[in-house]
């Protein structure tokens, strides 16, 4: 009877602890005052919540599980249910605490415990703070190991920004959202910029203010997550917040010495209007939360006057011709000498030269002469009417984002989505027309223009799926679409080859991008093996279609003076007055033709396994490897081994070495298409891109697109010192990835009516240019984190964060080209110069950012400096590879708590109204007067000093 009651009273007592129970409390901080927002997990499984308003939660778990607190800015709170009331006090600390979905598939695991590098930013905190709106700029001052300026003169390149980790291409960065693949943007970017030759995400189609936090992976993960991730990771994580409307407007402007045309003054005008809210869905914890903004944003400009020429004497001519009322159209021989005596500057022995002038071409000879200052005089113009616009372009845009979490029954069966919709209207120009320049018809133009590219960007996803226990593993199921479509409307522009019949506005076609990514993952974590071990696997489908669309007719074609389309080499193109050739297309970007028409799709499957064990509670071990197999170019399989050990409580060594790869995107197959691309020297080329196994590679000699390959090295030292609230991070990396893609140089044809001439004229083009496996590159660097809270009172928290990136990337090896380049001398062509200074100098190598947060009450006050390093000129003579030395930048806000939901802020990016470097006309890159600060070598972009005002409103 005994031990039968034993047996029982094991048996009820091992039940009573086994059952779920409400588990609920308070969390305090460090002064006592309830924390809303604290992330509450489950140690070892995937449930969790977290605080409401009033620091209060409550979560269904078992007596002897264990409770994670994780907040930013505080240390991590592990608590042994022993009761179902459990109030707690957070100890202010570092954001290494923070639970990351990224780098580990192990639940809970925290950043300081990842085998790996793994920076959490607050973005809802830092967005209230600092100057910049749009997630490209505002990480490009908060993460050290990342890069995105503003382009300028690049074609689209001007409307989305390229981003990179490391100093590594935009292509090599993989970005999620909630840990689910982004789509890429449907732009290629082409022409004088970081980044030429790749594609990236296009993160500003995300409003930041749908963001609760952004984890960036500094590590290689392609045995995780698959292509793309060579460089690392950025994972997107959305905001889930309930019952709190959040309203953000931003206005500001650059107040700068160097605004309008440099005389200084205010420009660039921006306004940004943004707002969240959070809506509970049934009683298990559900919500859908809304998030969106526009944006508004002014061009500027930085060029201060053209010096190079402008007007020929017939010019001069034409200009009184029209205001005789005459048809300057098709002046005859004897016109032109009539109204060359009415040029009221002309000289008298100049006007007799003029009359006894016997032929077209000896007018030509005489009528050639540069008359720029005298005709500016007689026009009443200066110099500066006829500068490009060297600086930001105009925005318009809205975004929209909704996150949805719908648990369906009390055992963790959760139904998700998040879904995002952009659209977005931009305005760059070109470099100007002028009126002595064949590209300009002046009966239409008398005075020269200015092209215009308007963009229309358009990006939408949708990602739904449903996660839960199955048995004791973790199983979630998701389907991740996106499309991102760009499309080009030309204007105050022409076909010049049209002459009087042009339009000066063109559909120019565009491009799209579509992704479809399905994921199976299935998980489960260990608690009784070892210490730990989670295990996980999954298999992932993605299906990516990439088009091309023409424009209109007359946008791409070349017309002869009669008005016929140029179809072979035998047709004499539309001349001006002194023979030269007009060219074809829409001026400053031309159109698509139905022969750059194509709809190009390809699908990957992979597979990935993932093991993570703790085996004693200070060595941490992880293996991953993945296959993935594509449909148009193989299979790829890769491996990575990560590592943590602790040398004391407070102290971790940590690394990693991997394999990766990077799948050539459809829009390096497939692209083509002509661009005008300005050289060295301000002169324009079209250049005409063909793909791969276009007809004009393979007389050339190149080979078709493969893989890059990767392998990487990642070693680090995490430690924290609690008594001083100090914390530190050190992480070395090396990076070689071989068959790196890039965009080649010009091939030109020799002129003498080959097939490759043939080919170019087709094209509308004068050079050829490929994207090519061309070179073996190697990458290393140093990346530091350092952390400090002190709290001084009751009322007064000053937070500082000191992080430095120190990286190297360079070329190795001989460029690989095939043995009929090399016979043919084009080596040098197929990796140029300026190819290898983008790749290697013309971002910052060394960034630092000493940030300091000091709550005072009512206030808190920003500070922060930034250091970016030098830069080169990405030139193809090393003559022109002007060095621009270091900056720092000084960002400066106060911000006062007026009300419990409202807070006013102001304050400045760049308060010392910093420039970069200026261009030394001894390098001979000013373009005459064109490019006073460098557009190819960009630090953190020459708009000065912006000045910013922000109201924010929440309420709850």
């Amino acid at each position: 009877m005994k031990n039968y009651l034993l047996i029982c009273f094991l048996f009820l007592g091992n039940l009573v602890f086994s059952q779920e129970s409400k588990i609920s409390g308070t969390v305090l901080d460090n002064l006592s005052q309830p924390m809303p927002g604290v992330s509450i997990a489950i140690k070892g499984t995937n449930k969790g919540t977290i605080t409401n308003f009033d620091g209060e939660y409550a979560v269904e778990a078992s007596l002897g599980q264990t409770l994670v607190f994780t907040f930013m800015g505080f240390d991590p709170r592990e608590v042994v249910i022993d009761q179902t009331l459990i109030d707690i006090q957070m100890v202010a600390g570092t954001m290494l605490g923070e639970v990351v979905l990224i780098g580990s598939r192990s639940p809970s695991r925290t950043v300081i415990e990842s085998a790996v590098p793994v920076d959490v930013l607050d973005i809802k905190k830092i967005s209230t703070a600092v100057p910049q709106v749009n997630l490209n700029q505002m990480l490009n001052y908060v993460a050290p190991s990342f890069t995105s300026n503003t382009q300028t003169i690049a074609d689209g390149t001007d409307h989305i920004d390229p981003a990179s980790l490391r100093g590594l291409g935009p292509d090599q960065v993989l970005v999620l959202i909630n840990g689910k693949r982004r789509h890429n943007s449907s732009l290629i970017n082409v022409n004088g910029s970081f980044g030429r030759g790749s594609v990236g995400t296009d993160l500003n189609a995300i409003p930041v203010v749908a963001i609760q936090r952004i984890e960036v992976l500094r590590d290689g993960a392609a045995a995780q997550y698959g292509s793309d991730a060579i460089a690392g990771v950025i994972n997107i994580v959305l905001n889930e917040s309930v019952g709190e409307l959040d309203l953000n407007i931003t206005s500001g402007a650059n107040f700068s010495k160097n605004a309008n045309k440099q005389t200084g003054g205010i420009d660039g005008e921006t306004i940004n209007v943004a707002a969240s809210y959070g809506i509970g869905l049934g009683d298990k914890g559900g919500f859908i939360n809304f998030s969106g903004d526009f944006d508004y944003r002014e061009p500027f400009n930085r060029m201060a006057e053209w010096e190079g020429s402008i007007f020929n004497a017939y010019n001069a001519i034409e200009r009184v011709g029209l205001s005789n009322g005459i048809d300057i159209s098709n002046l005859s021989n004897s016109q032109i000498q009539q109204l060359g005596q009415q040029v009221s500057y002309f000289d008298s022995n100049f006007k007799n030269e003029i009359a006894s002038a016997n032929d077209r071409s000896a007018l030509q000879d005489l009528l050639s002469m540069d008359v720029t200052e005298s005709e500016l005089d007689a026009r009443g113009q200066q110099r500066s009417d006829y500068n490009m616009r060297v600086g930001q372009s105009a925005l318009r845009g809205g975004r929209f984002f909704a996150n949805l979490s719908l648990p369906i029954d009390d055992a963790g069966t959760e139904l998700y989505s998040f879904a995002g919709i952009s659209s977005r209207r931009g305005e760059s120009a070109g470099f100007y027309r002028l009126p002595n320049q064949s590209r300009t018809y002046t009966p239409v133009y008398i005075n020269g223009f200015l092209p215009r590219i308007n963009s229309k960007i358009k990006d939408q996803s949708l990602a739904v799926g449903i996660k839960g226990i199955v048995g004791d593993w973790n199983v979630d199921f998701s389907n991740t679409y996106g499309q991102n479509r760009f499309d080009y409307l030309i204007s105050n522009t022409s076909n010049a080859s049209l002459e009087s019949a042009s339009p000066t506005s063109f559909d120019a076609g565009g491009f799209s991008f579509a992704q479809n990514t399905t994921n199976l993952d299935i998980s489960q974590y260990f608690v009784d093996i070892y210490k730990g071990l989670n295990v996980a696997f999954g298999a992932e489908h993605r299906l990516e279609k990439y088009d091309i669309v023409a424009g209109e007719r007359a946008s791409y074609e070349q017309y002869t003076e009669n008005g016929d389309v140029i179809n072979n080499a035998t047709q004499i193109p539309a001349q001006d007055f002194f023979g030269n050739t007009r060219r074809g297309g829409s001026q400053v970007f031309p159109g698509f033709s139905p022969e750059n028409e194509i709809s190009r799709e390809r699908t990957s499957i992979g597979g990935y396994f993932d093991v993570e064990v703790d085996f004693t509670d200070k060595f941490l071990l992880a293996f991953a490897t993945r296959f993935e197999n594509y449909s148009d170019f193989g299979s790829t399989i890769n491996f990575k081994i990560a590592s943590r050990y602790k040398l004391s409580e407070n102290v971790n060594i940590r690394g990693s070495v991997n394999t990766g790869f990077r799948a050539p995107s459809l829009h390096q197959l497939n692209f083509n298409s002509t661009s005008t691309i300005f050289n060295d020297e301000g002169e324009p080329v079209q250049v005409g891109t063909f793909s791969n196994d276009s007809r004009a590679a393979q007389l050339l000699g190149i080979p078709e697109l493969k893989e890059e390959t990767s392998s990487s090295l990642s070693v680090g030292l995490t430690a924290k010192i609690p008594d001083a609230n100090l914390s530190f991070t050190v992480d070395g990396y090396f990076v070689a990835i071989d068959d790196r893609v890039v965009y080649t140089g010009q091939f030109r044809g020799p002129g003498t009516g080959t097939e490759l001439d043939q080919l170019l004229s087709q094209a509308n083009a004068t050079a050829a240019a490929f994207f090519a496996n061309a070179i073996n590159t190697e990458s290393k660097g140093i990346d530091a984190v350092i952390t400090h809270n002190t709290v001084f009172g009751k009322n007064l928290r000053l937070k500082s964060d000191l992080a430095a990136t120190f990286s190297k990337t360079k070329q190795v090896g001989d460029i690989l080209a095939s043995p009929e380049l090399e016979r043919a001398g084009l080596v040098d062509t197929y990796f140029p110069e300026d190819s290898r200074i983008y790749l290697e100098e013309a971002v910052p190598r060394t960034k630092v950012n000493l940030s300091n947060s000091l709550a005072a009450g009512k206030f808190n006050f920003f500070l922060r400096n930034v250091y970016f390093g030098k830069v080169t000129e990405a030139s193809s003579d090393p003559l022109r590879q002007q060095e621009f030395s270091g900056k720092v930048i000084t960002d400066l806000s106060v911000s006062f708590k007026a009300t419990e939901a409202l807070t006013l802020t102001i304050g400045s990016n760049n308060i010392f109204d910093i420039y970069p470097e200026a261009a030394d006309p001894a390098f001979g890159n000013r373009s005459s007067g064109r490019f006073d600060w460098s557009r190819s070598a960009q630090q953190f972009g020459f708009s000065g000093r912006f000045l910013f005002a922000r109201v924010s409103i929440n309420l709850k």
